[in-house]
């Protein structure tokens, strides 16, 4: 689906931007209407040169994903309204691809989504798991004991793939080391 950028004003005067996902013009027109916004420009979002190239772009590490994870936990568990929470952390993250896809999951809570189906859409950082236990946690009104328990996990699965990785090192050593003496012996 097509993604938009738009920049409108609320009934008080203030001025309000943001990118929303609808089928064409008359759709995001006929959305922030509904959300009582005054649409002033709404125009096709540029497509970015390096979309698609994951690689250059840069992921989520594990590690960002847990330090979210845990302060969003504490946020929520002090009372601190859902949009409110997301805008703090998407504004602190240094990962600019991270804070995209917070801002993102923002945009989407404030135009009615779940706080699941806003993460749903973004599956690179945020797994089925991740996903499933929010939505539990948001049913189960527990959203903070579940946050917590994630990083735990995510904590968790992140060391036993460094103690993994740090495994494999030396037998693809000897292996490499193997191949080339003898494709040596073998010239």
């Amino acid at each position: 689906m097509p993604v938009f950028t738009w920049e409108g004003r609320t009934r008080q005067g203030t001025t309000k931007k943001g990118v929303i996902e609808a089928p064409s013009e008359a759709a995001v027109m006929t959305q922030l209407r509904g959300q009582m916004i005054v649409p002033v420009k709404v125009k096709p979002k540029a497509k970015d040169l390096l979309e698609g190239f994951d690689l250059l772009k840069g992921g989520v590490k594990t590690r960002e994903l847990v330090i979210f994870t845990r302060q969003f936990a504490t946020m929520i568990d002090a009372g601190l309204p859902l949009v409110q929470c997301l805008e703090i952390l998407g504004g602190q993250q240094t990962n600019k691809a991270f804070k995209e896809i917070l801002l993102a999951v923002k945009n989407d809570v404030e135009q009615g989504s779940t706080f699941a189906d806003a993460l749903r859409k973004h599956p690179k950082p945020f797994d089925q798991l991740f996903v499933n236990l929010v939505a539990a946690g948001e049913v189960g009104g527990i959203l903070d004991t579940i946050l917590n328990r994630l990083a735990v996990y995510l904590e968790k699965a992140d060391a036993l793939r460094r103690k993994v990785k740090g495994a494999m090192v030396y037998p693809t050593t000897i292996l490499v080391v193997a191949i080339g003496v003898i494709i040596l012996l073998l010239v």
